[in-house]
């Protein structure tokens, strides 16, 4: 079907739209054709389309209000399949061709939709019914979810994974413009003629803001070129970035800034990687913030008939689109926008009255008005919409002498819109999220941005500025202040004011329920959020049940929860508490500003990091050795660890028993690249330590190292590790794998926040070396072999001490530290070189038979020994002496977490305690996790006493270990303890001592 012949309400001429360029899109299944440059909601006006929806909790029908961000009503899913997208607002969909666009919330269809039984049952569906409703009887929690579940949301997400690409960057710059407007242009205008970095960022797909949706003038020429030519100009300065399409959602401190851009579908088809959506994280010197303003409606009964939108809406699908949203008008207003609105309707459409609050509307916008012979009603309102899912008239009366009320008869007048006008809602919300104040403004009745406390200014309409010429003056100067506080110019304006076509306009009456025939806040459906279905009777329920503080008020109604952000019905929620309370809006405060500015696709936030990229993967230089090798890999703390090497035909026990006995009668070697690695030097370095590890650090002579416990302030352990001292002021630390960022993290918040006085320095070197662990009798013979400027005899390399040399012609630190209580050096050197070394030192063990061996025989050969992994053994409420290491807690200095330890919780006889279990079972491994208890017979729930935490099966002994934490655990040596599994059976065990193997630590100190 030719677009051009669905389109009954596209004006011959006029608009911004390309009608050269036809498009076909399909919505709800109906095929209909639009032009390049419509959105969605265009398009469908253009088509004759007003029923778009439904409203969230009464099914209501909804039809398009608004022509931008604060549109509440026109809900899509847009897309199929792997693309789809839901919630979004038919005003920033930009049509494409062969677009699907369907309603949400609704079933089976927008048109007939079977939840519309809400509305009639409204009365037994107030504010907060949900909490009331569903508490009684307990046994139908179950079924209240499910039927909760099943109507809650809006649209679908999409089932399958998302093929689109996205985006992240990061940008700084001297002044960032928010808004494309007359203001923003202006001010991007005067900061780019200093030469400071400048970036304009605007939502829309053009930059112009309002003066795309009008016919106003600028120095004697369409507002239009003015726009077009300022834009020419910020193209051609090379310091200045043009974004349109991006969308500044979030202000953080510091001037810290963040924007969703998006790009066509060409520009997305333009390259493989592409990205469709793109986050730039900004760090901006100065900001300039000409967000503008969102009309609000007036709250009358039915006031959400659809074919009711804000004048704002109508004048720009009529100016910019050539979209005639009716043919018979009425306009309903407080303020002089709406005659603007229907002096641009009068050429296409009748204009059967103008309905205006204020009893007298004088000024040169109504005077023209009736020039044209519109019928203007001044002192009335509307009382009624007449009509279901498209309006079909209004419903006037004169308002009384008070304004408190209505007089006289009512006049029906049939109409197929209303526009209506209730004044206008400035975009304070980035200068309430960089902290800055609102104030408001009684002229205007409206919020406006107050005090800055960051580096930032607002101008145009969020500030409370409305007139073209003002807005551009201001917009001009803010531009030279914000370009001047970066550094660059003298803060003097450049650029001259243009002439602009600004008329006196009359003071608007601020009215925050129009006056009705009944008392106005129990008048019938008089909606306030049009997306939560939140009015004002609603309103009035919360402040009699208690709710009537404005954060309490939204919560209890939902106002202003929707997508929308109740962007045009939050301040109006807060008049009408105000006047029911008897107090000032400014006694009642104002709503808190959060990010995001504007809804953001989780795609968008995700950037790259999706599929194979969620994650980075860490290699160590050794990774091609073990993939050549057949070794399988587990994933710890990104880093791909080898995690045994099957042999062939061996299943994955006999893998591991055979590389746990060469460990203890051969030689192994482990690739432990992967621990923390962290330099730690300056003139305070040990003190730091001191203050961070339980045990002492100041005495540690140079050459020696430590092992030590880190707590949390709490007196939990955090993570371990071995420490050494290379110099005086020099320390190399090591930390748990998995717990090297947030050691790192923990490190630099005590440095920075808490002893910024400490002169000590850190550094990650977790990637700078390549480490592996040489293990068993006979590593001596073979570290001898590859090195021979270190002497590895018992009384030249003592236990817990390094020495430096070279291993395999390679400049090596070797420890003398052990994972496995077997004698073990490891070998460190510059991660280029691990491979090169671990070849050579395989290569020397070759004739004892050395065997590499990964994590999972790492654990077992540990826990022999009892040695603990720090979040496997521990979770978060288990101390040193919980573990039996007290012996590493210092009573003689003070340390992070030490005074938690006196606490009476902490010193408790009957605290979980690490023990070991051995299995009556000769061949039973017991699970991993498994609770303990004293009686397995015992009634359901059982009593735990402890749970598991390793256990595996131990070839060196011959049976069956386990560590486990127990209650009392310590107390409990050789008792009976049993740990019941999923069939049904338990499993019997005797509490042991936690170490197994050679408890002595004499294979150690050969």
């Amino acid at each position: 079907m030719a677009p051009g012949k669905t389109q009954r309400f596209r004006l011959e001429s006029g608009g911004r739209v390309d009608r050269s360029k036809a498009l076909s899109f399909s919505f709800n299944g109906r095929e209909l054709g639009g032009y390049e440059g419509d959105t969605a909601a265009s398009a469908l006006l253009a088509n004759g389309v007003h029923l778009v929806g439904r409203s969230f909790k009464y099914h209501r029908p909804r039809g398009i209000v608004g022509s931008g961000l604060e549109e509440p009503n026109a809900l899509l899913q847009v897309g199929t399949g792997a693309r789809t997208i839901p919630n979004l607002r038919a005003t920033e969909v930009h049509l494409t061709e062969g677009m699907v666009l369907k309603s949400v919330n609704c079933w089976p269809s927008a048109n007939r939709d079977i939840a519309a039984i809400n509305s009639k049952l409204s009365r037994f569906l107030p504010p907060g019914f949900y909490y009331k409703t569903f508490m009684w009887p307990r046994s139908m929690w179950k079924t209240y979810e499910g039927f909760i579940r099943r109507i809650a949301g809006l649209g679908e997400s999409p089932r399958e994974p998302d093929p689109d690409v996205y985006d992240r960057m990061n940008a700084h710059c001297d002044v960032l413009v928010v808004g494309g407007g007359p203001g923003g242009l202006a001010a991007a205008l005067e900061a780019g003629a200093t030469g400071a970095r400048v970036i304009l960022a605007d939502d829309d797909t053009e930059f112009g803001g309002r003066l795309l949706s009008g016919r106003r003038t600028i120095d004697g020429m369409p507002a239009m070129d003015w726009v077009e030519d300022a834009v020419t100009q910020l193209s051609e300065m090379p310091e200045v970035q043009l974004m349109p399409r991006s969308s500044v959602f979030g202000y953080y401190d510091h001037n810290f800034l963040t924007i969703a851009q998006s790009f066509t579908p060409e520009q997305a088809a333009s390259h493989p990687h592409h990205p469709n959506q793109r986050i730039w994280r900004v760090r901006a010197k100065e900001v300039v913030i000409a967000a503008g303003a969102f009309e609000r409606p007036l709250i009358f009964p039915n006031n959400d008939v659809p074919g009711v939108m804000l004048a704002s809406a109508v004048s720009s699908y009529v100016s910019r689109y050539a979209v005639l949203p009716g043919r018979k008008v009425v306009l309903f207003t407080n303020n002089d926008n709406a005659y603007r609105a229907a002096l641009e309707l009068a050429a296409g459409a009748e204009i059967k009255a103008i309905i205006d609050l204020r009893p007298n509307p004088r000024g040169d916008l109504p005077a023209r008005v009736r020039d044209l012979g519109i019928r203007v009603m001044g002192g009335h309102t509307v009382v009624d919409v007449k009509g279901v899912k498209r309006i079909k008239g209004v419903v006037a009366m004169a308002v009384n002498e008070k304004g408190d009320g209505v007089r006289g008869h009512a006049e029906k007048i049939s109409c197929d819109l209303l526009a209506v006008s209730g004044g206008w809602n400035p975009a304070v919300h980035l200068h309430s999220q960089s902290g800055g104040r609102v104030r408001f403004d009684e002229g205007l009745g409206s919020f406006v941005s107050g005090e800055s406390v960051q580096r930032e200014r607002s101008v145009g309409a969020c500030a409370g500025t409305f007139d073209l010429a003002s807005c551009v003056r201001d917009g001009l100067t803010a531009g030279a202040e914000a370009a001047r506080a970066a550094g660059f110019g003298d803060g003097q304006v450049q650029n001259s004011a243009p002439a602009t076509d600004d008329v006196a306009e009359e003071p608007s009456k601020t009215v925050w329920l129009a006056p009705s025939r009944k008392d106005s806040v129990h008048e019938h459906k008089q909606f306030i959020d049009f997306q939560e279905d939140v009015s004002a009777g609603d309103v009035a329920l919360a402040v009699k049940e208690g709710y009537d503080s404005v954060p309490l008020l939204n919560r209890y109604t939902t106002l202003g929860f929707g997508t929308d952000q109740g962007k045009m019905g939050n301040v109006i929620g807060m008049g009408v508490l105000a006047e029911i309370l008897g107090k000032d809006i400014t006694e009642v405060g104002s709503v808190t500003f959060r990010q995001p500015y504007a809804p953001v696709t989780f795609g968008a936030i995700a950037g790259g990091e999706v599929g194979e990229m969620l994650d980075p993967v860490r290699k160590t230089a050794m990774h091609p050795w073990h993939v050549a090798h057949g070794a399988l890999f587990e994933n710890v703390g990104q880093w791909k660890r080898p995690w045994y090497y099957p042999g062939a035909g061996e299943s994955m026990q006999e893998s591991l028993d055979r590389e746990c006995l060469a460990a203890r009668h051969a030689v192994s070697l482990l690739d432990q690249s992967t621990l923390g690695k962290i330099d730690v030097r300056g003139p305070d370095a040990a003190e730091f330590l001191n203050r961070m590890y339980s045990n002492n650090w100041l005495k540690l002579g140079e050459g020696r190292a430590r092992y030590g416990l880190m707590l949390g302030e709490d007196g939990m352990v955090m993570d371990d590790g071995v420490s050494s001292r290379l110099a005086p002021d020099r320390f190399h630390m090591f930390t748990t794998t998995g717990g090297a960022a947030n050691v790192m993290a923990w490190l630099e918040q005590w440095l920075q926040t808490e002893w910024p006085e400490l002169k000590a320095y850190l550094t990650s070197t977790t990637d700078q070396w390549a480490t592996m662990s040489v293990v068993g009798p006979k590593a001596r013979d073979t570290v001898a072999k590859v090195c021979d400027d270190i002497d590895f005899s018992q009384d030249g390399f003592r236990f817990l001490s390094f020495q430096e040399g070279t291993v395999a012609g390679v400049p090596a630190r070797v420890y003398r530290i052990s994972f496995s209580g077997e004698l073990t050096f490891e070998i460190n050197v510059p991660a280029d070189y691990g491979l090169h070394v671990w070849e050579s030192v395989m290569e020397a063990g070759s004739e004892f038979g050395i065997t590499p061996y990964g994590t999972e025989s790492m654990h077992i050969l540990r826990a022999e020994k009892a040695f603990i992994i720090v979040g496997q053994d521990t979770d978060g409420t288990v101390t040193p002496n919980d573990l039996g290491l007290d012996w590493l807690v210092s009573g003689r200095k003070d340390f992070l977490g030490k005074r938690s330890l006196s606490r009476p919780d902490i010193v408790r006889e009957d605290r979980k305690q690490l023990v070991g279990l051995k299995s009556e079972y000769p061949v039973r491994v017991i699970p991993d996790g498994a609770q303990i208890v004293e009686d397995p017979r015992g009634q359901i729930p059982i009593k735990m006493i402890g749970h598991v935490t390793s256990s595996y099966y131990s070839a060196s002994l011959g049976h069956p270990i386990a560590l486990a934490l127990v209650k009392g655990g310590r107390a409990r040596m050789g008792q009976r303890v049993y740990i019941p599994l999923h069939d049904g059976n338990s499993i019997t065990a005797r509490v042991t001592e936690p170490v197994f193997y050679d408890p002595d630590n004499e294979r150690q100190n050969v």
